[in-house]
């Protein structure tokens, strides 16, 4: 039977220790054997079998802390002669005793062939053995679910590999039945990016579930290209390939805006208006909002707005006195504004000024795709079996640049023959943020049209960079706050409709509230274990003291020697393993070359 198996295995593993006392249900002291006093166990995995209701159990947890005691030391009067000899050869090292503690993770009961969760509802007596989880065991214990398995790491300073799961958001086969948000976190270089595109190959193995990632820096889209990413870098589009997950990288270059909102926020953050005397404030969004209203009064469409004949007429309309009362009342201010436009040249305000603008808004570009038809296609009802991965770059490095010496661009560009060149989009990080903005309601939209229909988007959202899209504080302006509250809303309202999101973040303390209270799934790397962001942790964690206390042990990465003795530590919290249903923190390091994280889930073929 299974059970004499596992019980066979588990004999051949070393034993570390016993049950010691005093031990609750919560935390068990560990009686370290001698023969395992100079081995390290801070951090093990380790297991012990007891009977519960009359029937087997296996219960597993990590090892938190050893402490040595010698009560003979502890005597003053033997401390007194240790001091003056150094060491008393009948008691020290003999007397000493080592007792450790053990956090119980998961608790499994031998139900016929199989194995089912249960808890520790009873202490085992003492003497009761403790071995090392090893990992034939592992798999022993977990064979029924082998195929949801999959592996980020291997257990923190041990050599087991640590079984996670991540499941689709859909019901059936391998279906949590409902959407779930996760969170990574970790200071730059803890291996946070790297993390992330394991899970996303987690999500990628199941073909019904859609994958949307939203790029501000640009990594992820990068990797898909096959560009350089830094020293661990996953070949995404090979894996992609072999599990014949359609993907594509949408970038600022072919990615079309369509609302005229978008139109004025934009122009309002450019030097048009300011090249014009007015600056930044409520007569320059007056401006940008009353022009964008009379262009369309004119019957100009938004993705014609790169037209010289559409510049005419905006530059028609700018000379009109009676649009220059809107955003101008008293007659000094006008006459100031009127005054620079006639000295300004209409052919460098388009080329310079408008067209990097109204670039953005054009459909007709090469690959050109538009917010609202590209999250139809991924988020829409689809009779398609296998739906895809799509990566919006947001970085704005693949916008082609041109010289920005106008003399010899005619107004009519293109005229005669000659090719109309691309103009240097303009693309800063207030534009990404009203690009996203756009995404984020184009997802919510979406959602609400699904659950109407009675159907769940089964899709994940990654969103780097969170702390500076949804920070804690209020933002400066307002374009930036209703980008907030968007985030923050998604995840308290996308969850039932099957969109879970993925937040990566440099911080903790500074990522908005009403976002981590969401978070069902946590991954804390190096970089959180003091101040305000341990803080943070330890409200996050519940208080388990050990647990933080083993955080805290983590290393820099780059403290290591070199980069293939680099250790990326994570700790993980939420139901996001067989092995912590019990809500208890687990711990791992992440894999560190390519081949091992590719070997371990199955993929050995897409090495060459």
């Amino acid at each position: 039977m299974i059970t004499c198996d596992l019980d066979q295995l588990i004999d051949q593993t070393e034993r570390i220790g016993v049950v010691g006392s005093p031990s609750s249900t919560s935390e068990l002291a560990l009686d370290v054997l001698g023969s395992a006093v100079n081995r390290k166990l801070v951090g093990e995995l380790a297991l012990f079998r007891f009977q519960q209701d009359g029937k087997s159990h296996y219960a597993l947890g990590q090892i938190t802390e050893i402490v040595l005691r010698n009560v003979w030391h502890e005597d003053p009067t033997m401390r007194s002669l240790i001091r003056q000899r150094g060491r008393v050869d009948a008691v020290s090292e003999r007397q000493d005793t080592h007792q450790g503690e053990m956090t119980v993770s998961a608790v499994f009961c031998r139900d016929g062939d199989t194995y089912r969760p249960s808890i520790l509802g009873t202490v085992p007596a003492t003497g009761t053995p403790i071995h090392i989880a090893e990992d034939n065991v592992l798999e022993a214990l977990l064979a029924p679910y082998r195929t949801q398995l999959f592996y980020l790491g291997r257990v923190y300073g041990s050599t087991p590999k640590l079984p996670l799961w991540f499941k689709h958001f859909d019901s059936g086969p391998n279906g949590a039945g409902e959407a779930y948000h996760l969170g990574i976190f970790g200071k730059t270089g803890s291996g946070k990016s790297v993390l992330a595109k394991m899970i996303l190959l987690a999500y990628a193995r199941y073909p019904q579930m859609g994958i949307l990632v939203l790029d501000p820096q640009g990594e992820f889209a990068k990797d898909l290209r096959g560009e350089p990413t830094g020293e661990f870098r996953l070949p995404l589009e090979d894996v992609l390939s072999h599990l014949r997950k359609p993907f594509s990288v949408v970038s600022v270059r072919n990615l079309v805006l369509d609302r005229w909102e978008l139109f004025a926020q934009i122009l309002y953050e450019s030097p048009f208006f300011e090249q014009l005397s007015i600056p930044k404030g409520e007569n320059r969004e007056l401006a940008c909002q009353t022009l964008a209203d009379r262009l369309k009064r004119e019957s100009i469409r938004l993705s014609d707005l790169h037209k010289p004949v559409a510049f005419q007429v905006a530059w028609r309309l700018l000379g009109n006195e009676s649009v220059q009362k809107v955003f101008y009342r008293s007659e000094g201010s006008r006459a100031r504004f009127q005054s620079m436009y006639q000295d300004a040249k209409s052919d460098e305000f388009y080329h310079r000024y408008w067209r990097p603008v109204a670039w953005l808004f054009r459909e007709d570009r090469r690959d050109a795709q538009k917010v609202d038809d590209l999250l139809r296609r991924l988020l829409g009802p689809t009779t398609e079996e296998v739906r895809s991965l799509v990566v919006i770059d947001l970085s704005g490095e693949q916008i082609r640049r041109v010289d920005d010496d106008f003399s010899d661009l005619p107004l009519f560009g293109g005229a005669h023959g000659t090719e109309e060149k691309e103009p240097v989009i303009f693309w800063t990080e207030t534009t990404q943020a009203l690009v996203i903005k756009r995404v984020l309601e184009g997802i919510q939209r979406a959602a609400e049209v699904a659950y109407r229909e009675s159907r769940s988007l089964n899709t994940l959202v990654l969103m780097d960079e969170a702390h500076r899209l949804a920070p804690r504080e209020d933002p400066e302006n307002s374009e930036k706050k209703a980008i907030r509250d968007l985030l923050v809303d998604a995840a308290r309202t996308t969850r039932k409709y099957g969109v879970g999101w993925l937040f990566i973040s440099q911080t903790l303390s500074s990522l908005h509230r009403g976002i981590i209270d969401q978070l069902r799934i946590f991954f804390f790397g190096f970089g959180l274990g003091m101040g305000q962001e341990f803080r943070a942790l330890s409200e996050l964690v519940g208080g388990r003291g050990r647990a933080l206390e083993l955080y805290q042990l983590f290393r820099d990465p780059h403290s290591a020697f070199d980069a293939s003795s680099r250790e990326y530590s994570f700790m993980t919290h939420g139901p996001v393993s067989p092995l912590s249903f019990a809500g208890t923190p687990l711990f791992f390091n992440a894999f560190n070359t390519v081949k091992e994280f590719l070997e371990a889930n199955g993929w050995k073929g897409v090495l060459k």
